[in-house]
């Protein structure tokens, strides 16, 4: 259930696993509730600006019906052109990415939408500045995290790594969603096996997976089941 005035923290395992079509889908899928959600991504790396081909804002915004004219630079704090951990792309600018600014402009969205979702750049451990981490940045949001993993090789340690972190910091993830978007997808055996061992060893159950989708304008239904898992229908939309 989602309260008013709470944020989720999309989180990846790794770089390049989902975060931003998990992203989309949180977005569709809670305009389709009657809530008013607002994407936010605090710091994006390897772009030249918001509108950039590679901008996951940019992403957002072209398939997200509500937001298609709207400026995906409101959802951009920090943006830099570099393909790097945060803090040495902000370095290479000489810039510096102020946890005090997110907190401040992620507040100021939770006054006007519910659920602010936002993403973070690559996985919890990523250094954002010289002393804290992408992990800092959700505790710093007081948000929930849900996790962003693969669905194929090698997503057992990773999972299990990223989900041991929360624990440490007593951060239990609202969910764990696999995302299969290889081109000749993962065997059901090796999913199968996969969420086996995640959830015997970490305790947490697996929300589901989310396979390839060929229309990110409007998805199979399907892609919305792990999402229904853990925010089931009845949860009341958010009064703003």
């Amino acid at each position: 259930m989602i309260g008013q005035k709470e944020n989720l923290f999309v989180v990846g395992t790794d770089t390049g696993v989902g975060k931003t079509v998990l992203s989309l889908l949180l977005m569709q899928f809670f305009y389709a509730r009657g809530y008013k959600p607002f994407y936010l991504k605090p710091v994006q790396t390897g772009c030249v600006d918001p509108y950039d081909t590679d901008s996951d804002a940019k992403f957002i915004y072209q398939h997200v019906t509500p937001l298609k004219d709207k400026d995906p630079a409101d959802s951009v704090i920090y943006c830099f052109k570099n393909p790097k951990a945060p803090y040495f792309a902000a370095r290479d600018e000489g810039r510096y990415i102020d946890f005090e600014v997110i907190e401040g402009v992620a507040n100021e969205k939770s006054l006007f939408y519910s659920p602010v979702i936002l993403e973070a750049a690559g996985g919890l451990l990523v250094p954002v500045n010289e002393k804290q981490l992408v992990i800092d940045m959700i505790e710093l949001t007081c948000a929930r995290s849900i996790v962003a993993a693969r669905a194929g090789l090698g997503t057992i340690n990773h999972t299990l790594l990223t989900l041991e972190i929360l624990s440490n910091r007593g951060m239990k993830p609202a969910g764990v969603v696999l995302l299969d978007y290889e081109e000749n997808g993962t065997s059901e055996e090796m999913i199968s096996e996969n969420i086996e061992a995640i959830e015997k060893i970490s305790g947490i159950k697996i929300s589901g997976v989310i396979g390839r989708i060929s229309n990110f304008s409007d998805p199979d239904q399907d892609c919305y089941r792990p999402l229904e898992k853990i925010f089931p229908i009845g949860s009341a939309p958010a009064n703003i």
